[in-house]
């Protein structure tokens, strides 16, 4: 098998990789991420070049990106931060449902300024009650004439309090613990909608809300497809939530381990380069085992999706197995730099928050372990 990038994919990195460096760089990064600011100037250069709309079809004006090279986008994006990448694929992933599922009211209306830069969007499918069996959600919305009234509590939903942002909520509609779920379209300064950001150590960019929904009232046309059909979209969402996730953990974690590389070298203790101590340098040949690997993971899973063939298992495959590589890669990294880990100057220490995150974020790595065993037939 050939695993090299075709010579379009590689001048996409290569490109990707030169705007992460001289357009946003560490610096703004880490500025963002202590003010806990949404990074508004490098979004905006992402939505001008275009890039936004990758996973939206030309006819709705946008690039129609196979799965391969949106994963090429999310590891390079995620380079310096995977709070900043989510701060740009939440929108792009949630996007989708509207360009694959929505009517042509809701393209219209939603979709150009969202690849304009203007209109956010974020999804809400997490309650206090319903995590990981999120389909035991309480949140209810009931057509009233020509409206949705939805009331309930939800949390952890990223990017709900930024403005302009249109939340895509799942909602029960009907009795059935699957098909009586729907995504209904609610704009985030609809009234009835109270949004409260949380104090949480990761996404400080991004952010991460909860919600409470009181007597929230849309119109009917806001529901994404039928009634009934919201978790059969969420299945098709994860896909693309999982695959972008798990390549900028890839993306990440191959910057942690190469800061940790350059750091050892230049570092010198009892004589010598910390780089030459056998317990050091082996740890780090064990991460650019599991980077690799967690690499080749993330690309057969976007490769087998770019083919148009089912592919949870991989995704699944991809997203736990590139978690706990970002995760042992930057603590391998906050070891090695030692008192200086501490210090956000050098980055490790927000490598290592958001690693945690990835290992419970759009989806537990055990939920991924049982989502396999399932797929294996167990």
């Amino acid at each position: 098998m050939d695993f090299r990038f075709t010579e379009e994919q590689r001048l996409w990195s290569d490109t990707l990789h030169t705007f992460m460096e001289r357009e946003v760089g560490r610096d703004y990064i880490r500025k963002h991420d202590e003010s806990r600011e949404f990074p508004d100037e490098a979004y905006q250069k992402i939505a001008d070049r275009g890039w936004l709309g990758l996973l939206i079809p030309e006819q709705y004006g946008g690039l129609d990106a196979d799965p391969v090279m949106y994963a090429i986008f999310c590891e390079a994006i995620a380079k310096y931060s995977l709070d900043f990448a989510a701060a740009v694929m939440t929108s792009m992933f949630t996007a989708t449902n509207i360009a694959n599922h929505g009517s042509a009211e809701q393209r219209e209306r939603y979709l150009p300024g969202f690849l304009q830069g203007r209109t956010k969007f974020s999804i809400s499918i997490t309650e206090p009650g319903a995590g990981s069996d999120a389909a035991s959600l309480q949140t209810k919305a009931v057509l009233d004439g020509e409206e949705w009234v939805l009331n309930g509590n939800k949390v952890f939903c990223s990017g709900a309090h930024l403005p302009d942002t249109i939340i895509t909520v799942l909602a029960r509609t009907g009795p059935d613990k699957h098909k009586g779920l729907s995504l209904i379209l609610v704009p985030n300064t609809a009234p009835g909608v109270d949004i409260r950001k949380l104090n949480t150590i990761v996404r400080r960019s991004l952010g991460t809300t909860e919600i409470f929904l009181t007597d929230v009232r849309v119109p009917s046309g806001n529901i994404i497809g039928e009634p009934g059909t919201g978790w059969a979209y969420i299945g098709e969402h994860l896909e693309y939530e999982r695959l972008s996730l798990a390549a900028s953990y890839v993306g990440n974690a191959r910057t942690a381990l190469d800061d940790t590389i350059r750091y050892t070298k230049d570092r010198t203790q009892f004589g010598r380069p910390l780089s030459s101590f056998q317990v050091l340098k082996h740890r780090m040949a064990e991460n650019e085992c599991e980077v690799e690997a967690a690499r080749l993971l993330v690309y057969n899973a976007a490769t087998k999706m770019a083919r148009g063939e089912r592919a949870l298992k991989e995704v699944s495959m991809a997203k736990v197995f590139a978690a706990d590589t970002a995760f042992k890669t930057s603590f391998n990294g906050m070891q090695a730099l030692g008192g200086y880990a501490q210090l956000p100057e050098y980055d490790m220490e927000r490598y290592f928050r958001e690693a945690k995150h990835a290992m419970v974020g759009g989806g537990a790595n055990e939920i991924q372990r049982s989502i396999i065993a399932k797929e294996m037939g167990l």
